[in-house]
């Protein structure tokens, strides 16, 4: 009897310590569970997330479109091919446009510095010819904050133009700009090799000393390019041209101006192009959307590095 009594008290304490450890694997395996749910959650969320992009990308309205309505395209930004506004892109949207049974109108909302007169031209030819293979469908150009140069090259194929009263608008001119480096190299002691076959091979080499007559050469071809903008500026505006010595130099106007020089038509926003001139409010975007996977990984900052150093000097055409 006395040894149980003495072995009581141990064997309640093992129990109590069993007990505990009991008790901790029970809480361990409770938020473990709860753990468990909370990552769940974030998957399904995720793979939410990843579906409706996908969607969206499916289709080039972002979704199903009923009754009547004002079709939308972007251009954004610089004019070019490895931009977002690319003849390519900007094209797409514009047949799809056109193409859709519901569509009653067509706007170009255009916020551009302009760009590559081939890309613009490319997209100007495209608009030419969607309008007569869809007479009975308008195409109204609005200018946000900025329509120059390229930006307007488009804009010019366009029924008609609007532009808020402190738009920038006109620019129609061409530029190709370069930097010289031949007397900083000679002052720095830095002999340039380059073995090429061909007279003007390193025409406008920012390594070499300018040439007078490759000089002449390229303001031959940048009054060409600019004859070519000129020429389909007319085209697309007639005679609400109200042409002066400076329409064509390269200055840039507000929208109240460029309305007195008959390069914008009125003045309003998408919504009030889309509502008063159109004659139907409901607005559908048919702006080409990115790959909804690469604009995910964009978002969460993979995309870095886009913007590689391109080689100094290169010599391209812009419209600005």
């Amino acid at each position: 009897m006395s040894e149980w009594m003495e072995q009581r008290p141990q064997s309640e304490r093992e129990w109590k310590i069993i007990e505990g450890l009991l008790m901790e694997s029970y809480k361990e395996q409770k938020r473990a569970r709860r753990w468990g749910i909370v990552f769940k959650l974030l998957t399904f969320a995720y793979l939410f997330v990843l579906l409706v992009l996908f969607a969206q990308g499916m289709s080039p309205a972002g979704g199903l479109v009923h009754g009547p309505h004002t079709a939308v395209v972007d251009i954004k930004g610089v004019i070019a091919e490895d931009e977002d506004a690319n003849a390519d892109a900007i094209v797409a949207g514009l047949r799809d446009a056109f193409e859709a049974e519901n569509s009653v109108g067509i706007v170009l909302r255009i916020n551009s510095p302009g760009g590559s007169p081939v890309q613009a031209g490319y997209v100007y030819d495209e608009i030419r010819r969607l309008r007569a293979l869809y007479p009975e469908k308008k195409v109204y150009a609005v200018i946000s904050d900025l329509g120059a140069s390229g930006g307007y090259y488009i804009a010019a194929a366009a029924d008609e133009i609007y532009a808020d009263k402190a738009s920038l608008v006109g620019s129609i001119g061409v530029t190709a700009a370069g930097f010289g480096f031949h007397e900083a190299i000679r002052k720095l002691g830095i002999e340039r090799r380059n073995f090429t076959s061909g007279e003007h091979k390193l025409f406008l080499d920012p390594f070499s000393p300018l040439k007078e007559e490759e000089v002449t050469f390229w303001r031959e071809v940048l009054q060409t390019t600019h004859k070519q903008f000129i020429e389909q500026v007319r085209k697309g505006r007639g005679e609400r041209l109200n042409e002066t010595p400076e329409l064509f130099s390269g200055l840039i106007w507000t929208g109240e101006q460029a309305l007195k020089l008959g390069l914008v038509d009125g003045l309003g926003s998408a919504g009030y192009v889309a509502r008063e001139v159109i004659g139907e409010e409901q607005i559908v975007n048919y702006t080409p959307r990115p790959d909804p996977f690469q604009e995910l990984v964009s978002k969460l900052g993979a995309s870095l590095g886009e913007g590689a150093i391109r080689a100094l000097g290169q010599a391209t055409l812009q419209l600005r």
